[in-house]
């Protein structure tokens, strides 16, 4: 559906549809956020501008007026989607990362979530509502209101799903457990009963949202983690983006994958998820780019001729250099996971450049070889892909240690 929205420096975060369908909002590493035309992918107006480091989650209001954003420099901020301009001051909204965002069905609430919290907020006084909700035991990753906004669902790195009621802030019943990784993305169904949930597993998994109990088997056919999972509006359909840089469509009654997975991508898909009216699939990957897609099942099987392209890296590898201290344009971005694991000072923001130097904060850390270098597709670990010449590998960065901190590591 035309080319890619282009005008982002730095890798894409998220995505969202305004719900008249006629615009697209975008979250990305150069701190902005922008919005396009859903029909010509013309950007509207300037970049919004106001956050100090990587935007990482963006959605719309209900009524499409306002736009909510979390970013890596802790804070939400809150924006007229007419104006551009910035609807009262940033929240500092937690004191680690803001990783996922959300509104409530009736405009009036947001969710946040951030390390091992979810916190929910009234949008017109700025003020906490309540205590945060707590019962995670590792990062929060993903969080959704249902369409009645009773309820919310969370999605963490401790391979869990939990529900909580919106009200209260209490937890509904234990974790739901079933996924052997972590959790990246969770979704309700458009009538509230069921849930979906994408993990590092390669799964998709789906669950009756009253009983917590799966229905039915795991969705296989993705080969890297799912970082990305949405129902249909009308529940007949689930829409996934994977590490292993494809989008499947899949039947939400029979589990199946119509046709062949839309492929070619050059990098992984990092969000998705459908237009309203259920034609169009918007996504985003670790590139600067957005894209939209039909999302009609028939059409599926007639675009593997034509696969969905994303700009790729086309410069030239360099050996590192003694000489080089700056870094250079980003084609990925790393977020190291913070907290005990891993909370150097001065180390915020981690990109990859062009020439392979992993930098932070204007300083080099380390050199990855061109063969290895699109191997970076989760927030911390590194893989070395399997057509490398060298064994396949897993390099965990969670207990990295730099600067004075390597004094503390075992011998």
């Amino acid at each position: 559906m035309g080319e890619p929205f282009r005008g982002h420096t730095g890798s894409v975060q998220s995505v969202s549809f305004s719900a008249d369908d006629g615009r697209i909002v975008s979250g990305s590493v150069d701190k902005t956020i922008r919005l396009w035309d859903a029909e010509t992918g013309q950007s509207l107006g300037e970049p919004l501008r106001g956050h100090a480091h990587s935007v990482l989650s963006v959605s719309f209001s209900p009524d499409g007026r306002r736009i909510l954003s979390g970013s890596f420099d802790k804070t939400i901020r809150l924006w007229d989607a007419d104006t551009y301009l910035p609807v009262g001051d940033s929240l500092q909204a937690h004191t680690c990362r803001v990783q996922a965002v959300s509104f409530s069905p009736n405009g009036r609430h947001v969710i946040t979530a951030s390390w091992l919290t979810i916190q929910l907020w009234d949008i017109e006084t700025g003020q906490a509502l309540g205590e945060p909700l707590q019962g995670h035991t590792d990062f929060v990753l993903s969080i959704s209101f249902s369409p009645d906004g009773r309820r919310i669902v969370s999605g963490s790195s401790d391979k869990t799903i939990r529900l909580w009621d919106a009200e209260t802030g209490q937890s509904l019943g234990g974790p739901l457990r079933g996924h052997t990784n972590w959790v990246l993305a969770v979704s309700f169904s458009s009538d509230g009963r069921r849930i979906v949930s994408g993990s590092s597993d390669h799964t998709i998994r789906l669950w009756d949202a009253e009983t917590g109990q799966p229905l039915g088997e795991p969705l296989r056919g993705h080969t890297g983690h799912v970082q990305c999972v949405s129902f249909s509006p009308d529940g007949r359909r689930i829409v996934s983006g994977s590490v292993d840089r494809t989008i499947r469509l899949w039947d939400a009654e029979t589990g199946q994958s119509p046709g062949e997975p839309l492929q070619g991508h050059t990098h992984y898909v990092q969000s998705g998820s459908f237009s309203p009216d259920a034609r169009r699939i918007v996504f985003d990957s670790e590139s600067t780019a957005t894209h939209l897609r039909d999302a009609g099942i028939s059409q599926i099987s007639d675009q593997q001729s034509a696969p969905i392209t994303y700009p790729s890296n086309n410069s030239s590898s360099k050996a590192p250099s003694s000489q080089s201290n700056q870094p250079h344009n980003s084609i990925h971005s790393l977020h190291f996971r913070p907290g005990p694991h891993f909370s150097p000072p001065g180390f915020d923001d981690c990109e990859l450049s062009e020439d392979g130097w992993v930098s932070s904060s204007n300083r080099l850390l380390y050199w990855v070889p061109p063969n290895n270098r699109h191997g970076l597709q989760s927030s911390h670990i590194l893989t070395i892909p399997t057509n490398s010449h060298l064994r396949s590998t897993w390099i965990d960065f969670s207990h990295f240690c730099c600067g004075t901190d390597w004094t503390r590591c075992r011998k």
